[in-house]
């Protein structure tokens, strides 16, 4: 199999379970709809631009660009991610970039696409962020980028060509910007773990992708699992030494934690203590791994405002050329109100076939906010958990203990959060109870 199609089996896969945990806000109104847009400007890559804008917008929003890996679209990382939860929730909007070329990936090797200005799908996805920047009054100081594999190598691509344009990436599973530099589109060598460079040569890369510039650069999240098959381990600490370096860094981490079994978290901050580098290794975990779309999300301050204190959306100052996207459904409102200090805990099924489900939890704090939670998810019998997300899952049959992780513990009063797994079985019976801590 080659590198490209292993690519392809490996997000297949997974897609059907990601997608299938994707909730929407709560709220009486129809639910907001993914929609494609053309004329966005000069696409030289020939993407296509998918575009979700939630019913409540927050004055001056933040933007989030959402890309795909490979072999995926658009619509596939819309559907497959919690994004657009997020945006319903917080208010900012989100742009889907969807390759067209055959292969299925986005050019993150040509001199183009690795130049500011210079072309390739880096300017696509960049037209397309300031057309919404400009059309829908998108706060250009809150403007960020995150991806999958290929999505992964592209964030890292934009925040070293353009640092003028985007504040923040988080890169799952890719590569650092200039590993897949040549005239073939994949890298072999890249991919195997085999480029092997100085802080300082990685950083120069990325400062020669635009001369001149001087000013300040994007903060990174990388996240990696230690057994990726497809784009090696070595990348991580490759990427590590880059963004550090770019930053005027130490490659020694300022902070070392687990903010979850397996997981090892490094920060890298200035002097001010600003963590300007951030870095999650997975033990156990291959290329497909457990994309974090909330850490990634509260990474770039995403989350600490919620929409309610928005103004509805209106109408943008230059109407897309635009095609609906089928609605999503909106989720389940919590049945009861939680007490004051306390928290309550409603249980949804995603999606369920002959064997197996996946469900989602959604946590809600009471009257007086809470500084975090613990569910009691009480299994039916004959069921027994595969994954889960969003959570610390303690025990995989009967009654599976959930706690929260270390960026969905605080909730505000009226706040919630959403965790969700996977499990085989049925999910008739299945009860839940939440405890606050």
């Amino acid at each position: 199999m080659t590198p490209r199609r292993a690519l392809h089996a490996l997000w297949l896969a997974v897609v059907p379970l990601i997608a299938a945990v994707v909730l929407t806000v709560a709220t009486p109104a129809a639910a907001a709809s993914l929609t494609e847009v053309t004329g966005f400007g000069a696409n030289p890559g020939n993407l296509r631009m998918y575009l979700y804008v939630p019913n409540t917008v927050a004055p001056q929003p933040a933007l989030l660009v959402a890309v795909h890996w490979c072999h995926g679209d658009g619509t596939a990382m819309y559907n497959g991610s919690d994004f657009a939860r997020l945006a319903d929730q917080y208010g900012f909007i989100v742009i889907y970039p969807s390759v067209t070329r055959s292969d299925g990936c986005f050019d993150v090797a040509s001199s183009a696409t690795l130049t500011h200005n210079g072309g390739g799908d880096s300017l696509s996805i960049v037209s397309m962020t300031k057309y919404v920047q400009q059309t829908y009054h998108a706060d250009t100081a809150r403007t960020y980028v995150t991806g999958v594999s290929s999505g992964g190598m592209m964030t890292n691509v934009l925040l070293g060509a353009y640092p003028d344009v985007y504040r923040a990436g988080a890169a799952f599973a890719g590569v650092p910007f200039g590993c897949f530099a040549g005239t073939e589109s994949w890298s072999s060598a890249c991919a195997q773990g085999q480029v092997v460079k100085t802080p300082q040569q990685w950083g120069d890369l990325v400062r020669n992708a635009y001369p001149g510039y001087t000013g300040a650069r994007p903060r990174m999240q990388l996240w990696h699992g230690v057994n990726d098959e497809v784009l090696s381990y070595v990348n991580f600490g490759e990427a590590i030494e880059q963004w550090t370096n770019v930053h005027g860094l130490s490659q020694t981490p300022t902070s070392t934690d687990t903010p979850q079994s397996g997981w090892t978290r490094t920060r890298y901050a200035n002097g001010a203590g600003q963590v300007l580098v951030e870095a999650v290794s997975m033990a156990n975990t291959s290329h497909n791994l457990p994309v974090q779309y909330g850490a990634a999300a509260a990474f770039f301050g995403l989350t600490t405002t919620p929409s309610p204190s928005a103004s509805p959306s209106s109408s943008p100052s230059a109407r897309p050329s635009a095609s609906p996207s089928p609605s999503r459904p909106p989720s389940p409102s919590p049945s009861g109100s939680p007490l004051p200090g306390g928290c309550t805990a409603v249980f949804t099924v995603s999606n369920a076939w002959t064997g197996g489900y996946v469900a989602a939890v959604r946590v809600s704090a009471g009257g007086g906010g809470i500084g975090g939670w613990r569910v009691a998810l009480a299994l039916p019998s004959g069921a027994t958990l595969v994954n889960g997300w969003n959570g610390q899952f303690t025990g995989t049959t009967g009654t599976v203990q959930v706690g929260n992780l270390n960026y969905n513990g605080t909730l505000a009063a009226g706040g919630y959060t959403d965790f969700g797994f996977q499990a085989n079985g049925t999910p008739s019976g299945t009860t839940v109870t939440c405890t606050a801590l």
